[in-house]
């Protein structure tokens, strides 16, 4: 099917995929009264005593707002913020699809860091929880740090850490599978961008050795020789690579377990497969072309295979993480997300797959299977 025609089409003729709807009707002057004036006022008054009263009496409790200024879009780059908005209402429909979530586009008109955090922490009394999206590396760090701290709502960067529990999730199950243990396997990471920092700080929370893990970017291996690292990869070279060895991503693969890609297509060569450990697990998440062709794998020896795309297996994609994470965060009126729940998200996601469903080409519940929001919800809120 031409879902680019089909998509087009369909974005013009509905002018966009979301609409707000009225929780009550408005049909005589009772109706008004009660909803806005002069009954309103109560509830204003209401509030302004207390102001934590606003979970109880608005849509603040049920609210996400999903903050990009376009810099990162997925697939498509530093597209703006126009050309953003139908990737923000696709987000707010899966929010609330998935989740029961209302949620927002807010897609800004600046790049600059100071201005997109002045302006969240203005819009924020609206909202119970903040989802950026779509801001390149490394400014959505900062933002998201500083974000975190001026603020008693949950902020996620759902590119780094919705991507980072899935993949916790997936590989869970994948260990499961090629029967490995976490604590010993050695890792190799393509891509060194908002997503890989994310996953490398989430899989070394879990227990995986950040030893273990070698990192590889445009220009090769991070190490702590290197000179050119920004401060958040100069970091990583501090935590990974603990043999600190140099060269590029075939250098990185020798002996290791499994391969993370969130980087650009045909990145993993073939030949390059065979130097890995035994039954290999490797993940290669880049969209729409996955750092290896699915038809090259059969011709390898990875035993796990996992992409980001729905029409090939083990689909492994952030929908799975944050409509429940929200969900139960809002639920549970968190004021921050914490490494614990995104753990405990992960965990639960892995273990919707049974021991008896469980094999290489199904290590990941898919994204229609209704219980994953309510499980994922369920355990952020049980760890808050």
């Amino acid at each position: 099917m031409n879902f680019s025609k089909q998509s087009l089409a369909l974005h013009k003729k509905l002018k966009g995929k979301l609409e707000i709807k009225s929780k009550i009707a408005v049909r005589n002057k009772k109706d008004l009264s009660l909803a806005y004036t002069p009954g309103v006022a109560e509830a204003c008054r209401f509030i302004a005593k207390n102001k934590s009263a606003v979970f109880d009496y608005t849509i603040k409790s049920n609210s996400v707002a999903i903050v990009t200024d376009g810099s990162a879009v997925l697939g498509l780059g530093n597209i703006g913020p126009e050309a953003a908005m139908p990737v923000m209402e696709g987000k707010a429909i899966l929010f609330k699809e998935f989740a029961g979530v209302d949620a927002y586009p807010i897609c800004l008109a600046t790049q600059d860091t100071e201005e997109i955090i002045k302006t969240v922490k203005l819009i924020s009394v609206g909202f119970g929880g903040i989802n950026l999206e779509d801001i390149s590396a490394p400014r959505c760090f900062e933002i998201e740090e500083r974000l975190k701290k001026d603020l008693d709502i949950p902020v996620m960067h759902d590119d780094q850490h919705g991507t980072a529990v899935v993949v916790l999730a997936a590989l869970i199950n994948a260990l499961r599978v090629v029967k490995k243990d976490a604590e010993k396997i050695k890792l190799a990471i393509n891509g060194a961008g908002a997503a890989a920092m994310a996953i490398v700080n989430l899989l070394i929370s879990y227990g995986v050795p950040g030893g273990n893990i070698t990192i590889v970017d445009s220009k090769g291996i991070i190490n702590r020789e290197r000179k050119d690292l920004n401060i958040y990869k100069k970091k990583m070279s501090l935590i990974t690579n603990s043999e600190n060895i140099r060269g590029n991503l075939q250098d990185a693969l020798r002996g290791a377990d499994a391969f993370i890609g969130v980087s650009g297509p045909d990145i993993l060569k073939k030949e390059w497969v065979s130097q890995m450990a035994c039954d290999p697990i490797v993940f290669a998440m880049a969209n729409p072309n996955p750092e290896i062709s699915p038809e090259l794998v059969k011709k390898t020896k990875i035993k796990v295979f996992g992409t980001g795309r729905s029409d090939y297996p083990n689909q492994i994609n952030n929908v799975l993480a944050f409509p429940g994470i929200f969900r139960g965060a809002l639920d549970a009126r968190a004021k921050s997300i914490t490494e614990k729940m995104k753990i405990k998200a992960a965990l639960a996601i892995a273990g919707l797959v049974s021991k008896k469903e469980l094999s290489p080409d199904f290590i990941i519940p898919s994204p229609f299977d209704k219980r994953v929001a309510r499980a994922v919800a369920s355990a952020v809120r049980k760890a808050t």
